[in-house]
């Protein structure tokens, strides 16, 4: 009895096989390329985490210096203009006049206990003016910045209210503006750099609470033992009560 044949495999399942073995190891060197990419860029965000941490740094001992210099030579030491702001709506929309919910609408400020970061010029300042007795707003250091970005930060992506989950959610937004991680975000908001603006609106408005045994007196300036206006860098404590 002569051998029996064995069938012949068709044509399109050999195809399919082999375009299967392309697809496979076209996969496995993206990821590997994708793993190296990673790697890489894991190690440059820790590298500008740890020239912003030495910056910081720097920029304290320069303020202690400064100040140690001055006393020493019986003068008194007057750090520069703040640039940055962050200001917070302290009141409802109740008997607000057109101007002051314009402006209010421009800082994106809608709801009470809501908070944006300003940059300082003569226009926002004069802004500020119109709408004193709705907002409060002071000059917030690194620790403050640092806590409502990480603990209380949204952005905005195509219009939507995100969670900030990941560094790809920065860098596919403000990438462009060298921007890649947290960490650039606090130093270009902290510094307001050349990009603050995108920055500064990339960031949702945060929600906050109403701050740990309420408030003093909201109709009443904050000189005079209220809660409206300008507290400078009391506002720092202010924002420990609400995060």
């Amino acid at each position: 009895m002569p051998d029996a044949k064995l069938p012949a495999v068709p044509e399109t399942i050999l195809k399919r096989r082999k375009r299967q073995a392309e697809n496979r190891a076209k996969r496995a060197g993206d990821s590997i390329k994708q793993k190296i990419a990673r790697k890489h860029k894991r190690a440059t965000i820790f590298k500008r985490a740890e020239k912003y941490a030495k910056e910081y740094q720097d920029q304290e001992r320069d303020e202690i210096r400064l100040r140690r210099d001055a006393r020493k030579e019986g003068n008194y030491y007057v750090p520069a203009d703040p640039k940055l702001a962050f200001v917070m709506r302290i009141r409802g929309i109740n008997q607000v006049s057109p101007k002051v919910k314009k402006v209010l609408q421009l800082f994106r400020l809608r709801q009470i206990n809501n908070g944006v970061f300003i940059k300082l010029n003569k226009a926002t300042i004069n802004m500020l003016r119109i709408c004193e007795p709705y907002i409060t707003w002071g000059t917030p250091n690194l620790k403050s910045v640092r806590e409502l970005v990480y603990k209380r930060g949204f952005v905005k992506v195509d219009g939507d209210r995100t969670p900030i989950t990941s560094n790809d959610i920065i860098e596919g937004k403000l990438g462009k503006f060298g921007i890649i991680c947290v960490e650039d975000l606090i130093h270009e908001v902290l510094n307001v750099g050349p990009n603050f603006k995108y920055a500064s609106n990339f960031l949702w408005p945060f929600k906050l609470n109403t701050p740990t045994g309420g408030w003093r007196k909201k109709v009443n300036h904050f000189v005079e033992g209220g809660d409206f206006g300008c507290r400078e860098d009391k506002i720092n404590e202010l924002l420990r009560k609400m995060i």
